[in-house]
């Protein structure tokens, strides 16, 4: 794996990534962690760093009857780049709709108004703090933010990151902070997304395209070339189709590439 690995950091364009997935494995009862040990091996190389470790969930794993353990859900694709230059459309990637609050959500807010109550601050930094609360709660029944989140001193822990001077600034003075939220919602690390299978094709695991697509809008603009060194059952060429970038794919297994050519003109 390391030897293909390093293969890929070698023909990747400088501001492009590399996206490794692999299933784990049992040895006398126990999990070995073989994909954290890879990405670990590739770490330590300094060849690339990791940028994320996304977590692929299936809502439909393959069902197993084990009396010692759980049904293994989730598989890791780990994103790996060389160079912090690298390409990144987060806006591409998994679109979900805005929710907005409406009027219909009469307990909007509620919780902080308690938490206020039983806070430590003065009458006058309450009444600052509801004020201010049923204002962001207002705003987002109208839909001008997404939502909010709100700090009180003595109740929730400090605030920390690139805008926490400014909070810690509010929490001291006035006793809280709101944190208003804009656009889109958070883009997480975790794509949801079910096992596919398809009949005529006899590869044992097979890519759901969804998956590899989220994975090429959000690292590849469009009319980029996207190398698989492992085709299998050709889902990353399909998704590089649909997308409209170039595709290099690799496949060691004759029948398999065969398929893979197959599904893929059909595309």
């Amino acid at each position: 794996m390391m030897d293909v690995f390093n293969e890929c950091v070698r023909v990747v364009a400088d501001n492009g990534s590399i996206v490794f997935n692999m299933g784990d494995k049992y040895s006398d009862g126990g999990l070995l962690l073989v994909p954290y040990r890879f990405a670990i091996r590739v770490i330590d190389s300094k060849k690339a760093f990791l940028v994320n470790d996304i977590t692929w969930l299936k809502p439909n794993p393959t069902p197993r009857q084990y009396k010692r353990r759980l049904v293994s859900s989730t598989e890791p694709f780990f994103h790996f780049v060389k160079d912090p230059n690298y390409y990144y459309d987060q806006d591409a990637f998994i679109h979900e709709p805005t929710k907005k609050h409406t009027n219909t959500t009469p307990l909007l807010g509620k919780r902080y108004v308690e938490l206020i109550r039983r806070s430590d601050l003065t009458q006058e930094q309450k009444a600052d703090a509801l004020a201010s609360l049923n204002a962001a709660i207002d705003d987002a029944r109208c839909g001008k933010i997404t939502g909010f989140r709100m700090k009180i001193r003595g109740i929730h822990s400090l605030p920390f990151g690139g805008n926490a001077g400014g909070r810690l600034t509010q929490i001291k003075k006035r006793g809280f902070t709101i944190i208003r939220m804009y656009g889109a919602s958070l883009k997480k690390d975790v794509i949801e997304c079910p096992v596919e299978s398809l009949k005529w094709n006899n590869h044992t695991a097979i890519y759901p395209v969804r998956l590899i697509m989220e994975l090429i809008r959000l690292l590849s603009p469009p009319d980029a070339i996207v190398l698989d060194p492992y085709m299998g059952s050709g889902s990353t060429g399909v998704a590089a189709k649909l997308l409209g970038r170039h595709y290099i794919g690799m496949e060691i297994n004759p029948q398999y590439c065969a398929a893979a050519r197959e599904r893929i003109d059909a595309e």
